[in-house]
């Protein structure tokens, strides 16, 4: 039989191996071992995880209880602008005993390893389609610029040919009656 060799997310669980109702809480911070996703936004190789577990011994293993908090980077799917967000996910995962089957997770060698149930959480939780604000208005489709950066010139739709003749035709903020644009106040 081959030892299994633990890895930076594998946690010692030799103390509560077999003992039912023994509990050790336990906090870790590692770097994401490769970048984690590969939509729009992902979890960075060399990003921080932060993984409070709670383990538990029972009878057909180690019950794992955590809390898992990083960072995802990308970019917004509407503007295209470079975002980061947290991404925080809760785990709970039965690490069976070698010769229990109830479960995709096993107790190798008095360890518990984590990394494949984190990376499996943070990208399922992670935004199919994210966005940089909730009511983010994306691009112009005439101009390709971002919409919200549209503040100096307003912007007017396409006039339709049959339309253009009213296209200086404004109303007065200050009086609210209809007011004619200079090119065509001269009189004929």
């Amino acid at each position: 039989m081959r030892k299994h060799r633990p890895g930076p997310f594998a946690i010692n669980v030799r103390d509560i191996v077999r003992h039912p109702g023994e509990m050790r809480v336990v906090d870790l911070e590692l770097p994401a071992p490769e970048k984690w996703g590969e939509g729009l936004v992902s979890v960075a190789e060399a990003e921080q995880i932060a993984i409070r577990a709670r383990l538990e011994s029972v009878h057909e293993g180690i019950l794992l209880s955590a809390s898992v908090d990083s960072e995802y980077t990308g970019v917004c799917g509407r503007c295209l602008i470079d975002i980061a967000a947290p991404v925080e996910v809760e785990i709970q995962e039965l690490f069976a005993y070698p010769e229990q089957e109830t479960s995709d997770f096993e107790v190798q060698d008095d360890h518990v390893d984590l990394e494949t149930l984190v990376r499996d959480a943070i990208v399922l939780s992670l935004p199919f389609q994210p966005v940089c604000q909730p009511d983010c208005p994306g691009l112009d489709p005439a101009t390709g610029e971002r919409m919200t950066e549209n503040t100096g010139a307003e912007q007017r739709e396409p006039v339709d040919t049959r339309w253009a003749a009213l296209q200086d035709y404004t109303t007065d903020p200050d009086t609210d009656a209809p007011r004619v644009g200079a090119e065509n106040t001269e009189e004929s």
